[in-house]
């Protein structure tokens, strides 16, 4: 799986901080999410109205 078609930095979104695929949650977020040991489901249910998906969250792994 290639990040760079679910990992985007655009200047006008988050600071030009890395976005998952140009959605307004950050890389950082996740990688904060995942050290703090949440599961799959707890991130994609905080992150529901953005439509983020669970492919996006397997492209670090």
């Amino acid at each position: 799986m290639n990040y760079r078609n679910h990992i985007t930095i655009e200047a006008n979104k988050r600071g030009g901080k890395p976005c998952v695929r140009g959605l307004r949650i950050t890389v950082y977020e996740v990688l904060e999410y995942r050290a703090s040991e949440m599961t799959e489901a707890e991130i994609l249910a905080k992150s529901k109205p953005s439509g983020f998906l669970a492919a996006e969250l397997r492209v670090g792994r």
